[in-house]
């Protein structure tokens, strides 16, 4: 008989929040996937352009773990004209050991929320100045509040501004931000000012051509760019890639097939086997980060089956703790 435990949505919002132990559990995933022990195939990616929609499943196997996660993950950008979240989706935890199903996480896209952030955390910890204080987020959507709240626990943000193609949203994401954090939060209507003002840029938006240019960017500054995660996307102009001092992919192969290095190839501004550290091999150790305030850095962040199965983790052991979710035997 297995015991499988099902976690809804409104289960996993109770015991799993963006915090400090968050963005430790994500950490730790990127630092094991640095010691090149890690099992983790290519993303499955399947575009539905005629919905403006995509489907993207993830796993990962980390030995030493319990178990795995396969993560679906699907994003319909229309959506929000239906009244409808642009992601959801599920996480299925399967024991490391036996192949059985362990869970089911009915999250809806939620932890991928929440881990997708905490990445952008561990980027900035590693990569941006450590006195970083002013944030420029290009986008004003859920994931552009959530890497802010991200980026103030590693961080001491005290002001933040916001740049998005729909004004209102760059504003109503400016005034909620600033309210919760206590920090100034402001709305930009020039990309370039805004940028230009930052300490760290955050990009976080389904663009297919660049909304941040290289000519913006200045000495000290620390770019994490998390929109290009599908074919065809592109947040940042090719050219930033080669001005950067310091450019750190999440997965190297992922991102020159789905990130700005993509980009970045095809343009020429990079050649196609140029060799870059990732970001586990330095929270590893293993290749050093952030060498001095005056370095441009830009992470490039495609999403990795290893954030999936650690957040995963995480989440069933903290309902565990509280006895949340609902048990089946089969």
């Amino acid at each position: 008989m297995v015991e499988i435990t099902l976690l809804s949505e409104a289960d996993l919002r109770r015991c799993v929040a963006l915090d400090d132990q968050a963005v430790e559990c994500v950490e730790d995933g990127f630092r094991a996937l640095g010691t090149g022990t890690v099992v983790m195939p290519p993303i499955l990616s399947m575009a539905i352009r005629e919905a403006n929609g995509e489907v993207d499943v993830k796993t990962a196997y980390v030995p030493g773990l319990p178990s795995f996660a396969i993560k679906v993950s699907p994003g319909f950008f229309d959506n929000p004209a239906l009244g409808l979240a642009s992601t959801s989706g599920l996480m299925m935890l399967f024991c490391a050991r036996t192949g059985q199903v362990q869970a089911l996480l009915l999250d809806n896209g939620y932890l991928t929320d929440i881990r997708t952030a905490a990445a952008g955390a561990v980027a900035a910890r590693h990569l941006a100045r450590a006195d970083a204080s002013h944030a420029c987020i290009l986008g004003a959507g859920m994931q552009a509040r959530m890497q802010l709240r991200a980026l103030s626990l590693v961080r001491p943000i005290r002001r933040a501004t916001f740049w998005a193609r729909d004004p209102a949203r760059a504003d109503a994401a400016a005034r909620e931000m600033g309210a919760e954090l206590g920090i100034k939060a402001t709305a930009c209507a020039d990309p370039a000012t805004c940028v230009a003002q930052a300490d760290v840029i955050v990009t976080t938006t389904p663009a297919t051509r660049p909304i941040l240019l290289a000519d913006w960017l200045r000495p000290g500054q620390h770019v994490t760019a998390m929109g290009s995660d599908q074919h065809g996307k592109n947040e940042l102009d090719p050219a930033s890639l080669a001005r950067a001092d310091l450019y750190v992919p999440d997965r190297l192969s992922q991102t020159r097939a789905l990130g700005e290095l993509r980009s970045a190839v095809q343009s020429g501004a990079l050649p196609a086997d140029a060799r870059f550290p990732e970001l586990g091999d330095i929270v590893a150790g293993t290749a050093p980060g952030r060498a001095t305030p005056e370095q441009i850095t830009i992470a490039d962040l495609t999403g990795t089956g290893v954030q999936d199965t650690v957040i995963a983790i995480h989440a069933l052991r903290r309902a565990r703790a509280q006895g949340l979710g609902t048990l089946f035997n089969t």
